[in-house]
């Protein structure tokens, strides 16, 4: 069947799938894969320390897939600068570039007359109308239900993504519970274009940064087994429920500001869960998603399951 739509048209891809930007897990591996599959696969940038390290993810990505692919930028952490690794990417002619987190303005002013296409994540309606008035040329729209962080108002993926359709017209991207044919048909009925995947990309094969231990634990648990922690400093973020997690929450029952916090929400407690299996001494993001993630396949196994399915509701909704 035919997959076009203008975000496949956009970006160059065989099915409307994105993966997103995975901090600290989505490197060249990964976005390879999910490139050679038909989808968008991209690297992250800010979880590297050098823009160096960032040609060099880009440059191996380049050795395994001659599809297009994008870099993902998390410009809200804690103000790093991101201009050098930016312009790092650009010189590379990597075909899209994503931004998550923080202000999009000053980014988009960076990369504006470039041929490169321009993603922004909002998970809110005017997020999505000033990402446009911004220049973005198509929108992700993650709804609560998904991993990392999220909106600050608790609005469900079902209800989000029609309203942010009527109110631009750019390309949406439906993020949040997806991860299987059924999650894209149901984004397209909502009048998204294609959808991002985040928590589902992390159990394949070619996550390979990824520990065991937490592929076993997205595996295993269900959607009542994530938390969402960082309410009480703006910054809501879904995560696996732990030891861990349950502190983070009683730091801010308590009250307890970012000081009391940035230890147990570091990058480095992050690590510690995702690289080295420690699941006590750290937190691992993942969305309600998991419930329906029952193992690890290869990511062109994956694809073929996704698009069947998707393939097999459109052909029973032709009747």
């Amino acid at each position: 069947m035919n997959w076009k739509t203008r975000v496949t048209d956009l970006l160059g891809i065989q099915y409307p799938i994105v993966q997103g930007g995975l901090a600290h897990l989505a490197y060249a591996e990964l976005a390879a894969a999910v490139s050679n599959a038909g989808g968008l696969g991209q690297v992250t940038a800010m979880s590297l320390d050098s823009p160096k390290q960032l040609v060099d993810e880009i440059r191996r990505t380049k050795e395994l897939t001659d599809k297009p692919f994008g870099v993902n930028f998390a410009i809200g952490q804690h103000g790093r600068p991101y201009e050098h690794m930016l312009e790092a990417a650009m010189e590379q002619g990597i075909a899209a570039v994503s931004v998550t987190g923080g202000n999009p303005g000053p980014f988009l002013d960076c990369v504006k007359d470039t041929s490169v296409k321009k993603l922004v994540l909002v998970a809110a309606t005017r997020q999505a109308v000033k990402a446009e008035q911004l220049g973005a040329d198509a929108v992700m729209v993650v709804g609560q239900e998904g991993g990392g962080h999220l909106g600050r108002t608790d609005i469900g993926t079902a209800v989000l993504i029609p309203q942010v359709v009527d109110a631009v017209k750019i390309p949406v991207i439906a993020s949040g519970g997806f991860g299987d044919g059924r999650g894209l048909m149901a984004a397209m009925a909502l009048g998204a274009e294609g959808i991002e995947m985040g928590t589902r990309f992390i159990a394949v094969k070619e996550c390979i940064h990824a520990h065991e231990l937490y592929k076993k634990a997205l595996v295993s648990g269900t959607e009542n087994d994530t938390v969402v922690i960082k309410r009480s400093i703006g910054a809501p973020a879904r995560v696996i429920a732990n030891g861990w997690t349950s502190k983070i929450l009683e730091i801010e029952k308590e009250n307890g500001g970012y000081e009391q916090l940035k230890d147990y929400i570091s990058g480095k407690a992050n690590q510690r869960y995702i690289h080295d299996g420690m699941e006590e001494e750290g937190y691992a993001w993942a969305g309600q998603v998991m419930g329906l993630i029952h193992d690890v396949p290869a990511t062109a196994e994956l694809f073929s399951r996704i698009i069947g399915q998707a393939e097999e509701i459109r052909s029973k909704w032709a009747y």
